[in-house]
């Protein structure tokens, strides 16, 4: 028996062809995504220049790098603010996936935000597993709030925009009633603080002085969960072929109504942990004005920036939440942090409008080639 030789130089040169196959495929997938943050920037940068041209360039700077203007801490707040942002971001993404349109991810995350506080301060459990209750009941009270949506569009074809959106204004509303009814502290017209058993362990020892804790590992491993359910699983491939086409699904037999509920209600449930999430943290409270959670339509953001991905939505969400961070930093020049959010906007339309005209020339490719050929034959016959 002749042992083969291994050649170091071959491994090494397929090993460099997969990495390549596998970083070229990635670049095309997220060009529309690195199209448009491109473009975003670049008209953020012209608006400052417009406004200050000797700032503009070291603000932008300031912008890129984010929660890195500070240090350990400034990468701590940072990640505080991505892990409700990144979650908002795929219950939008997963009803995506499904054929749905759940904006009503703010409303979801308000309800799971007040059931959380209200076990945190109401209730007194024993250490570790008050924060997990507090936690698991901030998740349940999202998915029965999209499960309402998801009921109305299965057993009445109610859209659920329309639902989730007036669901959101509900959810404004019956908060400002619950917190003054069980959780208000009157000297600050605030919610109470939650129990130190009921917070989040935090992650100050890694990120001192900052309000990080373990949210973003949470949003992370719910990311991956959500990758394997959509594309892994039968129920996955029910969701995703109810999305893709919902009369074909119905006519090869797949239960396109239960479809529908158990989508709206997983997409609710990740917006309830988000609302969880942001405020089991001792200090974090929440007011009695009436306000729309903003993480909710951010969500919607980092969903059209992650390519209604759930992994795309993770790295969607790091990527909003570190300018957002860098908004702050960029009020030591002579700018607002409010121009992070015309940046935004430029991001998603242009996002919205390449994925557009890609669909459009998936569909269409061939007729646009035969149209394009008719027109040079026309100039060359010229």
């Amino acid at each position: 028996m002749h042992e083969k030789k291994i050649n170091m130089k071959d491994v090494i040169k397929n090993v460099g062809k997969v990495i390549y196959r596998g970083l070229k495929r990635a670049f095309i997938v997220m060009k529309p995504s690195l199209v448009a943050i491109g473009l975003g920037l670049l008209i953020g940068l012209m608006i400052m220049i417009i406004f200050d041209a000797g700032d503009a360039f070291p603000a932008l700077g300031t912008l890129l790098i984010g929660g890195f203007n500070g240090g350990l801490r400034g990468i701590g707040n940072t990640l505080y603010q991505a892990a409700p942002i990144i979650l908002t971001g795929l219950a939008v993404a997963f009803a995506f996936r499904t054929g749905l349109f759940n904006i009503g991810a703010s409303g979801q995350m308000m309800m799971g935000a007040y059931v959380a506080i209200h076990i945190g301060v109401r209730y007194s459990l024993p250490g570790t597993l008050h924060w997990i209750v507090a936690f698991l009941a901030g998740m349940l009270a999202g998915a029965i709030w999209g499960l309402i949506p998801g009921l109305l569009k299965a057993l009445s074809n109610v859209n659920e925009v329309v639902s989730s959106i007036m669901m959101n204004y509900i959810a404004g509303n019956l908060l400002i009633i619950l917190i003054m009814r069980y959780v208000f502290n009157s000297s600050y017209s605030r919610s109470l603080n939650i129990l130190r058993t009921a917070e989040l362990p935090l992650l100050t020892s890694v990120f001192p002085g900052s309000t990080a804790n373990i949210g973003i590992f949470i949003a992370i491993i719910v990311v991956v969960i959500a990758h394997i359910i959509l594309h892994k699983t039968t129920l996955g491939f029910g969701l995703r072929a109810s999305g893709f086409s919902m009369p074909g699904s119905k006519y090869a037999g797949m239960n396109t109504k239960a479809n529908i509920i158990t989508a709206m209600t997983l997409s609710g449930s990740f917006a309830g942990m988000a609302g969880a999430i942001a405020f089991l943290v001792v200090g974090k409270n929440i007011g009695t004005a009436f306000e729309i959670f903003p993480q909710g339509f951010d969500g919607i953001s980092v969903a059209l920036l992650g390519l209604g991905e759930p992994i795309g939505a993770l790295f969607a969400g790091l990527f909003l939440a570190n300018i957002r961070m860098g908004a702050f930093y960029m009020q030591r020049y002579s700018f607002v942090p409010q121009i992070i959010d015309m940046i935004i906007a430029v991001i998603v339309y242009v996002t919205a409008i390449s994925s557009a005209l890609q669909i459009v020339f998936k569909r269409y490719r061939e007729q646009i080639k035969s149209w394009s050929k008719r027109i040079f034959k026309k100039k060359e016959g010229q």
